[in-house]
């Protein structure tokens, strides 16, 4: 680690600490500030000094959360400080991560920082639950996309593509399955969706565009990652 303060934007991966790079273990170990979201496993937590400054900024849908201007303020005070700074985030920083705004914050205080990157839930999910997303006969390429805001999203380019992975897509879900049949997509594709992924608590539905809002309409789904189109069907094959 830097002697000076310097600020780490880590990538906690699928939430796991076994998931975890073994860069971003070594920074953890170190740490004297760590400044972590929601999703985040409690062993990852524990890998830090005793004597590390731990605070929780939430970032979790529907749930409070530290507003972002407060976090970017957050990590520069405390590098200013000569800290050694881990800013730790689910999945990797780069995707959907909103790493951007704390870099801009950084780099106009001139603090130090590095990137780690980690695994997303994107990959990770549909691997765990025996999902590939590419198949040289089913699936030729992916989109990975949020939700958060489903009107502004270009269905119609979307419903085209062979399989989707969708981040933040349970609350919106009755409106994902109708937009793609609006857009023509079969109501036989099938769909997965993946809650709390990797975890002991991990729970895997899967149905069909028709099926999958009545299946799982008094399911608690979030967090989820969904996952749409024929490769689908090669879980009952591989997992």
């Amino acid at each position: 680690m830097d002697r000076n303060g310097k600020v780490y934007l880590v990538g906690a991966g699928p939430g796991r600490l076994d998931y975890l790079t073994v860069r971003g273990y070594h920074l953890l170990t170190q740490a004297e500030v760590l400044v972590y979201d929601a999703l985040v496993d409690e062993a990852v937590l524990r890998s830090v000094p005793a004597s590390c400054l731990t605070l929780d900024v939430g970032k979790r849908g529907g749930q409070p959360s530290t507003p972002q201007a407060e976090i970017n303020q957050l990590l520069v005070e405390q590098c200013l400080q000569g800290k050694q700074v881990i800013r730790l985030k689910s999945g990797d920083p780069f995707i959907f991560g909103r790493s951007t705004a704390e870099i801009e914050a950084l780099l106009q205080a001139g603090c130090p920082f590095e990137v780690v990157p980690g695994i997303s839930s994107a990959l990770a999910a549909p691997l765990l639950a025996s999902i590939p997303l590419t198949d040289p006969a089913l699936s030729r390429c992916f989109v990975v996309f949020s939700a958060h805001a489903p009107d502004t999203l270009d269905w119609e380019s979307l419903a085209g593509i062979d399989t989707l992975v969708i981040l933040m897509g349970a609350k919106p879900l009755p409106t994902i399955v109708s937009q793609l049949q609006r857009h023509g997509r079969s109501p036989q594709t099938p769909i997965a969706i993946i809650r709390w992924a990797g975890q002991p608590q991990q729970q895997i539905w899967t149905g069909t565009l028709e099926t999958i809002v009545q299946q799982t309409s008094r399911q608690a789904l979030s967090p989820c990652v969904i996952v749409i189109g024929e490769v689908v069907r090669l879980r009952a094959f591989l997992k």
